[in-house]
């Protein structure tokens, strides 16, 4: 499982002394056991690409701040981290892909949005993020 590859990279992390992917994994590994102890068994590989794609906004979100403050040295360690999250994630889907596959889903115009989105969430969680599915859906309704 995630778990684990993320056990593994934060060890070697620690011997290669990478302070930032040490932070920056200690953080997921954090997140990943508190959200298996909440639910009180193991995650499924749904619910640990969720939490990647938490970490992953939240780290867009610092990255966002950090450019309107014209900080370089944090946008430079914004998207360090941000490419180490990304590692955990499966090939993001472009966004025709993600049309293509609405469609055959039965995403058609007029339909409604909460609708549409409970049809594309499961068919593309960790495969895309929230923000690109929610633009796609709203082109395609």
């Amino acid at each position: 499982m995630l778990k684990t590859q993320v056990f593994d990279q934060l060890k070697q992390a620690m011997k290669d002394k990478d302070t930032l992917a040490k932070g920056v994994l200690t953080l997921l590994k954090a997140a990943l056991d508190n959200a298996e102890k909440e639910k009180g068994a193991e995650l499924t590989q749904e619910e640990e690409f969720a939490i990647v794609n938490r970490e992953i906004k939240q780290t867009n979100q610092s990255l966002d701040g950090a450019k309107q403050a014209n900080r370089t040295d944090l946008i430079e360690k914004e998207e360090t981290k941000l490419s180490i999250l990304s590692n955990f994630l499966p090939k993001q889907l472009s966004e025709d892909e993600i049309v293509q596959i609405l469609t055959e889903a039965g995403v058609i115009k007029g339909m409604n949005m909460g609708d549409a989105m409970k049809i594309a969430k499961p068919l593309l969680s960790g495969k895309a993020d929230g923000a690109t599915i929610s633009k796609v859906v709203k082109s395609l309704i």
